[in-house]
């Protein structure tokens, strides 16, 4: 894979890490499991039980377990072409997933804030 490649690819694949671990810690469509997760966390006995359902509530935690997923799917592998290309390639993707999340969740909170200034401006008489 020549530079180019594997910087294209660099900026494409975390956008399906970043897409998905936010999907199933911030989005509604998994409200009830992420609550479940969270109570487990907080709850069971056992570390390792508290740490494991942890991961699915917290996106920056998912995003690794995701991004490791991916690399066994895809071989990709950043700079190297053995396990260091591995290990470049599963922190700048993690990385990477992460800023795209930052973004994402800035521009939802200036959108949310948008609306209710709207509102306002239309309940306002006159």
């Amino acid at each position: 894979m020549t530079i180019g490649e594997q910087l294209t690819a660099l900026f494409l694949l975390p956008i399906p890490v970043a897409c998905v671990a936010w999907t199933v810690t911030h989005e509604n469509i998994f409200r009830e499991a992420h609550e479940w997760c969270e109570e487990k966390s907080r709850r069971s006995k056992r570390l390792i039980q508290r740490k494991f359902f942890y991961l699915f509530t917290c996106e920056y935690c998912f995003s690794h377990y995701l991004t490791a997923l991916l690399l066994w799917i895809v071989r990709y592998k950043l700079l190297y072409g053995d396990w260091r290309g591995y290990m470049m390639a599963f922190f700048s993707i993690v990385w990477i997933a992460n800023v795209y999340m930052s973004f994402y969740g800035r521009i939802r909170l200036v959108i949310r804030r948008e609306r209710i200034e709207i509102e306002e401006k239309e309940k306002e008489p006159g």
